[in-house]
């Protein structure tokens, strides 16, 4: 690790590889939630396998936690060593002139993005641990779209994720491209991939709002 912090260009390779891993994985993560949408059934029981099977809690999730450390510990690093390149502060520093918003505010949306994650992370793993392994309740393949639907009942709830999933798609408008960048592609390619990153970044973020909104506005009811 102090190998790839004193290197410039790994901590590049592994910011942008670390940035793919994830946006994998919210690939997968919003095709699971949008069947909370559109078929309840089968959106629990993919929770339920996702939440049972041993090579996706014990291999996947794992390495999905430290894909997020070492992203974000890569982009703090990576943001110290440009703050010192330039010798000068972003309060007197005109980025708008060469950089878009998105691309000289990404440690800013990061962070919102990182503190976003945390209370997803206390919405939903927190509760699935506790139900698991503190409490040791019984397996119940049924309980994930209840579930699911009742963190989105609170106003407040609902508006604070919808806010970090605009910040995400800011964050994915320059971070997506910017890693195949970051790699070195550059070919006849590399118009496409830019379109198809910069749709990536308005569609994914606009279904994960979507799915908050609706679930607000269809509540359970007894």
């Amino acid at each position: 690790m102090s190998g790839l912090v004193k290197s410039s260009l790994a901590r590049k390779y592994v910011m942008a590889l670390s940035g793919l891993f994830l946006v994998l994985f919210l690939v997968l993560h919003v095709t699971i939630n949008l069947a909370s949408v559109l078929s309840p059934e089968f959106f629990n029981e993919a929770s339920h396998f996702m939440g049972y099977n041993p090579i996706v809690q014990f291999v996947m999730q794992p390495i999905l936690i430290a894909g997020v450390v070492v992203h974000f510990v890569m982009g703090f690093v990576l943001e110290i060593q440009n703050r010192k390149a330039r010798g000068i502060n972003y309060v007197k520093y005109d980025g708008s002139a060469n950089a878009p918003w998105a691309s000289r505010n990404m440690i800013f949306s990061g962070l919102v993005v990182l503190a976003f994650l945390g209370l997803h992370f206390y919405d939903f793993w927190v509760h699935e641990m506790a139900y698991k392994y503190i409490e040791a309740k019984p397996e119940d393949p049924t309980r994930y779209y209840a579930e699911t639907v009742e963190k989105f009942a609170p106003i407040w709830r609902t508006v604070l994720y919808v806010v970090a999933f605009v910040l995400l798609g800011l964050h994915l408008w320059h971070g997506f491209a910017s890693s195949f960048q970051s790699m070195g592609v550059n070919n006849k390619y590399t118009p496409g991939i830019r379109k198809f990153t910069k749709l990536f970044a308005v569609v994914v973020p606009l279904a994960f709002a979507f799915i908050a909104i609706y679930h607000h506005l269809n509540p359970i009811t007894h």
